[in-house]
């Protein structure tokens, strides 16, 4: 690494570590506590040391009764005054150290809500969740437990000098062999500890990801006899995260080897000083065990110090990977028009899409009018387009080219909030919460809904049928993503939340595929409720389900290739005319288009 580089990296530690400080800094009063707690810790243990001198020539040698008297009471003196420091040290750095990783965590997470929707698509979500459960855990190390090391640890080894110096210069000099030496064993170290570092964090994301993924498909695992194969890439990640923590343990302990080795030469330096024949007989025991005791005093506390850089180094990476994604810009809105209520008049012109990194075009051109309280149903194949076109209704995607206009404006005029509660989703993939029926179903902003609401909507999706025989009915808990519920109760579960918002556009996304005949025939019932009077799109894979819908969108690479009403597509006797032949001629074995 060039000089170059490592002044630059230098410069970006101090930043990344003055921010992270910034985060202790609140809570400055318990912060000056602990420090001057600290301080005392490592203040005491020089004054006990200088003692020795006392002890030794004065006491021992020449029986002093005041000392014989004194003596004991200033020890304990010394080591309750110590003790109390100590506590308050410690017990202050512990309260700044989870205030702080928790109010990281909150950034975090905070800003993880304002992302943009295809950031969650960049990265496994076990990265994700790792920065919160395991990298912000990190930053302590570097912004708390880091800065008691160093203090407590450099007020000892200040204070041990200054009783080598004040005893004997002569005899200090033996310490110059350590200095050169450490401060080098120092810079290496760092450098080596933040290099493994940033590796860790990685596969600590790695790790978590793999668990998320078999805990979440264990049915899968079992069923496709997978266990051998979730087993062998578990070890594999978990036998990287080893051998890099092997490293940050191998580094910590040849660095603290080397300074034993050459605190030893400047011991033995120190015994050499003291007995030259011109030295010997003018030093007294008492300075030589004081100055002898104050040098390997200081050897621990210097190691302590060499070793702490695994601390900062760890949490500074740490840091900088978080501060990373809070830095990132939110999603965009360009909005400033406030949608009370829409009428629901939709119009997609001439729109394209492309994924970032992706040279295919997912929507190549698309040209479609839904007006106010119709359905439009989008059928084709996996990969023509249908779900990209939806996703660009709440704005999860930005139109490559092309406009999209409701009621007649540019929705991106509308601001994102006032544009996403005109909108209701269902799809096939349900997404509930660890919580009651009630939270469920008045979820984010519905949170305020009545009792009586909740139930009217519940009893609209076919829902409380099954409601009303749980224990506790609406506030009966459903567990984590409802998996105390079956499918066709999660489903219904859905509509009612759709139905409560009582927005003006829909978007359905096959919501009753794989249900049982009579869950199937509830839906049906409850989307025919929550359709009436609003603004529909429907992806299709049933062609039974949307054959009286206004419209149907037949899409294929991308673009829109029929269009019309069921009867004009079947006399059509194209694309659509052949999907609907091949699956009602299939029946009852095979039955989706994807």
């Amino acid at each position: 690494m060039s000089d170059k580089k490592i002044a630059i990296f230098g410069a970006e530690s101090l930043r990344v570590y003055k921010r992270l400080l910034g985060y202790s800094a609140r809570y400055w009063p318990v912060a000056v506590a602990a420090i001057v707690g600290m301080a005392v810790d490592g203040g005491t243990l020089g004054l006990f040391t200088q003692m020795l001198r006392l002890i030794i020539d004065k006491l021992f040698a020449q029986k002093d009764p005041y000392l014989i008297f004194w003596m004991p009471i200033w020890i304990i003196l010394i080591f309750l005054v110590r003790g109390l420091a100590t506590f308050a040290s410690s017990y202050g750095i512990s309260y700044i150290g989870r205030n702080v990783v928790q109010s990281i965590q909150r950034d975090v997470f905070a800003a993880y809500l304002r992302l943009p929707a295809p950031f969650f698509g960049k990265e496994h979500s076990g990265h994700q969740i790792s920065r919160i459960t395991y990298t912000s855990e990190q930053v302590a190390s570097a912004s708390t437990d880091a800065l008691k090391v160093l203090v407590t640890e450099g007020v000892t080894v200040l204070s041990m000098l200054w009783v080598m110096l004040y005893n004997s210069l002569y005899l200090s000099s033996a310490l110059l062999l350590m200095i050169p030496v450490i401060l080098y064993i120092s810079s290496v170290v760092s450098r080596r500890y933040r290099q493994i570092s940033r590796r860790i964090q990685g596969m600590m994301g790695s790790v978590t990801g793999t668990v998320d993924e078999t805990v979440s498909a264990h049915r899968e695992v079992r069923i496709y006899g997978g266990q051998q194969s979730a087993a062998s890439r578990f070890t594999q990640v978990t036998d990287r995260a080893r051998y890099l923590n092997l490293k940050i343990a191998a580094t910590n302990a040849s660095s603290s080897a080397t300074i034993q080795s050459v605190a030893s030469f400047a011991l033995a330096g120190l015994v050499f000083l003291a007995s030259r024949p011109s030295v010997i007989n003018s030093i007294s025991p008492g300075v030589f065990v004081t100055v002898l005791t104050a040098m390997g005093g200081m050897l621990p506390s210097l190691k302590r110090l060499t070793n702490v850089q695994a601390g900062i180094q760890s949490g500074l990476s740490a840091a900088e990977s978080l501060f990373e994604v809070m830095d990132m810009p939110p999603e965009t809105d360009r909005g400033t028009q406030v949608l009370e209520r829409a009428q629901g008049d939709l119009r997609f012109e001439h729109v394209r899409l492309t994924y970032p990194r992706c040279e295919l075009e997912a929507l190549a051109g698309v040209d479609l009018h839904c007006t106010p309280g119709t359905v439009t149903a989008l059928v084709g194949r996996s990969g023509s387009g249908k779900s990209s076109l939806v996703s660009l209704l709440p704005r999860f995607n930005e139109p490559s080219s092309g406009r999209i206009f409701l009621d007649g404006a540019d929705y991106e005029s509308y601001t994102l909030p006032s544009l996403r509660r005109q909108i209701a989703w269902v799809g096939q993939s349900v997404v509930l919460f660890d919580g009651t029926v009630a939270d469920n179903i008045a979820y984010g902003e519905l949170v305020g809904a009545s009792e009586q609401d909740i139930i009217a909507a519940a009893e609209a999706a076919n829902a409380m049928e099954f409601i009303q025989r749980l224990p506790q009915g609406i506030h009966s808990p459903i567990g984590e993503g409802g998996n105390m519920l079956s499918g066709g109760q999660r489903q219904r579960i859905a509509i009612a939340r759709a139905i409560l918002k009582n927005a003006p556009i829909l978007v359905l996304d096959e919501a009753t595929s794989a249900l049982d005949t009579e869950s199937e025939r509830l839906i049906q019932q409850a989307l025919q409720r929550l359709m009436r009077d609003r603004t529909t799109l429907v992806i299709a894979h049933r062609l039974s389900t949307i054959e009286h819908a206004d419209q149907i969108a037949v899409m294929d690479q991308g673009k829109i290739i029929e269009r019309g009403t069921h009867a004009e597509l079947t006399a059509l006797g194209g694309h659509y005319a052949a999907l609907h032949r091949m699956q009602f001629n299939e029946r009852p074995a095979a039955v989706v288009v994807d």
